[in-house]
């Protein structure tokens, strides 16, 4: 699995024509195995020792949303969360649900939006993200 793994990440800069640095390679392991947003610090601590400071991860972050392997998903709590950036539409990203009682962030890949619309004259939607609030089944 840990060789898969590698071989995606390695694919993945490849593909946006980054450099295979390990601070790179260790940001995109990190967003790979998570099953939900995450935002820079929770990315630092899976990180733990291995490879970068705070000042380089948002560096590394934010060179791989300008090359489109990762996006920011939304903020919560004054936070950025971000994740890769494969199962969202350069128009549309999922829907991602945030639960007002215990702080648990789950994406609703499976949950389809239609793009909006019906804006007024003069507006233009360059990409469309969805955050649902309320209740997770465990909070219920």
């Amino acid at each position: 699995m840990k060789t898969q793994i590698k071989e995606q990440v390695d694919k993945l800069l490849c593909s946006a024509k980054m450099k295979r640095t390990v601070p790179r390679r260790t940001i995109l392991e990190v967003l790979l195995n998570a099953k939900r947003p995450k935002s820079a610090d929770e990315i630092i601590t899976a990180m733990s020792k291995r490879s970068a400071n705070k000042v380089t991860v948002y560096r590394v972050l934010e060179s791989m949303v300008g090359a489109g392997l990762v996006h920011r998903v939304f903020i919560h709590k004054r936070a950025e969360h971000f994740e890769l950036a494969d199962r969202c539409t350069e128009a549309q990203c999922h829907p991602h649900f945030t639960c007002v009682s215990c702080g648990a962030i789950n994406c609703m890949a499976e949950v389809s939006m239609p793009i909006a619309k019906g804006l007024e004259k003069g507006f233009i939607i360059h990409r469309q993200q969805v955050h649902l609030e309320g209740l997770c089944p465990r909070c219920v």
